[in-house]
């Protein structure tokens, strides 16, 4: 577990936009807060595997697929920044993320 500091929610938002722009085939300036992961960029959960095990990787992470499943269960991500908002939990709760109300 890791304390949210500005420079990891820095590095998170561009980790993410970096990777759909690249993923995606589309400029990092087209990518905003407000993008729809699925229907403006394409992007699959395929996707979502892979940013999740290069932030296991960055950040040490001990946290399981299925209590991120579990917890995108409960809290869909559809866009770019509710994915960056949700990547910034598992940083910061790992998997007590699903104790998060």
């Amino acid at each position: 577990m890791a304390e949210i500091t500005e420079q990891i929610a820095k590095e998170v938002k561009e980790i993410i936009i970096d990777f759909f722009a690249n993923e995606c085939e589309v400029d990092t300036s087209e990518i905003k807060d407000s993008t729809h992961i699925f229907d403006d960029l394409d992007g699959d959960s395929l996707m979502f595997l892979e940013l999740i095990e290069i932030f296991k990787e960055k950040y040490d992470l001990n946290i399981e697929l299925k209590t991120i499943g579990k917890y995108s269960v409960k809290n869909p991500v559809r866009t770019i920044g509710e994915l960056i908002s949700m990547q910034m939990l598992i940083i910061e709760h790992e998997n007590a993320i699903l104790n998060i109300s």
